[in-house]
């Protein structure tokens, strides 16, 4: 079995600068938050683009994202979106989410996004229980990974038949693929790559962008 090409960071950075459309407002919040303590848990450029480029495909106008940090990858998505297009944006954080409102403001797309901040399972259980099951076009889930298995669940009750989930960091920098690794997050993200592969509700594909990135299509 062959194995895929592992770049270096040259070589990344040669796909960034030949490849990535980067606004100034999207390149100025990634910079910011790169001086952040938990600036690991930011997506890529590639990342976002991509991303970017998954909503424009398949036409989304509703989507929900599952985790928002500073807001980067809403930021990518919110920009896709047309007129009248949303996002139901959750997460718990008010210091993060700040710098988030700062950037979306700024770019203009800060009325597409509604930001929920409380737990996000309380905030799809009651999308859920307000009837919008099958409504959402795309769901990105990038949030606690002991939780990530509930917030898959809930997000395909909440897609429409098509719609596409795409869920991070499934490869967990190859902790996933070790055996002797066995703490709360890697064992979560085992599980639900292992659930996945068998969940015969979706077409599949893990790919190797970022730390990984799962997408879902619901049958």
């Amino acid at each position: 079995m062959s194995r895929h090409f592992s770049f270096d960071e040259p070589t990344y950075k040669y796909l960034v600068s030949t490849s990535v459309r980067e606004s100034d407002v999207a390149r100025r919040l990634r910079d910011e938050t790169q001086k952040l303590p938990m600036a690991q848990m930011q997506i890529g450029p590639d990342q976002g683009q991509f991303l970017q480029l998954l909503v424009q495909l398949i036409g989304a106008k509703k989507t929900l994202e599952v985790g928002v940090f500073t807001g980067y990858s809403s930021l990518w998505v919110a920009m896709a979106l047309p007129s009248g297009g949303r996002i139901v944006a959750c997460d718990v954080s008010e210091e993060y989410t700040c710098v988030a409102r700062r950037y979306w403001k700024e770019a203009g797309i800060d009325d597409k996004i509604d930001l929920v901040l409380r737990p996000a399972l309380e905030t799809l259980d009651e999308l859920l229980a307000n009837g919008q099951a099958g409504t959402f076009d795309f769901a990105f889930i990038d949030a606690d990974k002991s939780n990530y298995d509930n917030y898959y669940e809930r997000a395909l009750q909440l897609l429409r038949r098509g719609g596409l989930i795409a869920i991070d960091n499934t490869i967990w920098s190859g902790r996933v693929a070790k055996p002797e690794e066995n703490d709360v997050d890697t064992v979560a993200i085992r599980k639900l790559n292992e659930k996945l592969h068998q969940d015969e509700r979706v077409s599949l594909s893990m790919l190797t962008v970022g730390d990984g990135l799962t997408l879902a299509m619901k049958r």
